[in-house]
């Protein structure tokens, strides 16, 4: 069982697949940083100096009740909140990692067009002397009986 285990885990796909998703998940890290770290403070510069992971609202008030300054007050008080500020910047994170994944899978579509395909090898030829199509490996045609080279 160990030995068909090992195989299976061996094959060239599963451990493409493994590190297609390691490499997602550290991709996945970088945008988080890049929307959280990068984009997200100047757009909330540009609309009042609004931190948008701190954007909520509180549907139920916590053991301690509000006002809130702050969602880790409100989450640590037990409130009920609805998290819009975070839902917008996840909503960010997953448009960025649309984008580049379109963007890859256009390069690849276009790599993949530029190929030139395989050429075949013929599988008949013509009669010299009556034109008809024959085998290629044919030292005579059906049809005339001529020699056919």
């Amino acid at each position: 069982m160990f030995k068909e285990f090992k195989e299976f885990a061996m094959r060239g796909n599963v451990i493409d697949m493994a590190v297609g998703i390691i490499i997602g998940v550290a991709f996945g890290a970088i945008v988080q940083s890049l929307v959280k770290d990068v984009i997200m403070p100047p757009i909330g510069i540009i609309l009042g100096n609004v931190d948008f992971a701190h954007l909520f609202f509180v549907i139920k008030q916590g053991a301690t009740p509000g006002p809130y300054a702050s969602l880790a007050q409100a989450q640590a008080a037990g409130a009920v909140s609805i998290n819009y500020g975070v839902f917008v910047n996840t909503l960010i994170n997953f448009l960025i990692v649309a984008f580049c994944i379109f963007f890859i899978i256009r390069t690849m579509n276009k790599l993949k067009k530029h190929e030139p395909a395989p050429v075949a090898e013929p599988t008949t030829k013509e009669c010299t002397f009556c034109f008809t199509t024959i085998p290629i490996k044919a030292v005579r045609c059906p049809n005339c009986t001529s020699t056919v080279k």
